[in-house]
């Protein structure tokens, strides 16, 4: 019986321990003309970059409107943050910098045609917006997999209108040329989309 109380008050002092030792950090505000906030959970706020965002260059220096590369920033709360920290310290991960852990960069590749988005890059970040720790194993998930009321959902095709109403400005911020045929295509579909106004 004592084992079991002297257990139970040692992983009542390391749960402690854990997450005791973090202090909260100050949260960054981002630039509104730089960041559009998408929504808020309890855990985190979803933005994403609407200066940085644009479509993928070809090796030819041709756009490609197939692919849209989007940077994006979650902003965790206390919870999220203490979560993140306590996993990193379970798997015996470097923590060094994560007492300013405030959110997370990633960076997202649609792919318009397949229908897939995919997290190329995931970087934890400090207050300062700097890069803290960097993964980079994302696979391609098929859009379909999100329901209406998914999270993830919802900021994924928060994004994607806002690119197809933006769609010209993405071109000219992304750093190529459009083909002929994408440059006739969409000079007939913004013809059309005149006519109907």
């Amino acid at each position: 019986m004592k084992a079991k109380k002297y257990g139970l008050g040692f992983l009542a002092a390391v749960t402690m321990l854990v997450t005791a030792g973090h202090t909260a950090a100050e949260p960054p505000v981002l630039p509104k003309e730089i960041y559009e906030w998408v929504q808020s959970t309890a855990r985190a706020g979803y933005y994403f970059n609407r200066q940085q965002m644009g479509y993928a260059v070809r090796k030819d220096g041709t756009i490609d409107l197939n692919i849209l590369i989007v940077p994006t920033v979650k902003l965790y709360d206390q919870v999220q943050i203490d979560d993140v920290v306590a996993k990193r310290r379970w798997r015996m991960q470097d923590c060094r910098g994560y007492d300013d852990l405030v959110g997370a960069a990633d960076y997202l590749r649609f792919d318009l045609a397949a229908g897939t988005v995919e997290v190329t890059e995931h970087d934890d970040l400090d207050s300062k917006l700097a890069t803290l720790s960097m993964e980079t194993t994302g696979k391609p998930v098929s859009l379909e997999k999100f329901s209406s009321k998914d999270v993830d959902g919802k900021f994924y095709r928060a994004i994607l209108d806002y690119a197809a109403q933006n769609r010209r400005m993405l071109i000219n911020r992304s750093w190529g040329k459009l083909t002929p045929e994408d440059k006739e295509r969409l000079a007939a579909e913004e013809t059309q989309a005149a006519e109907k106004e």
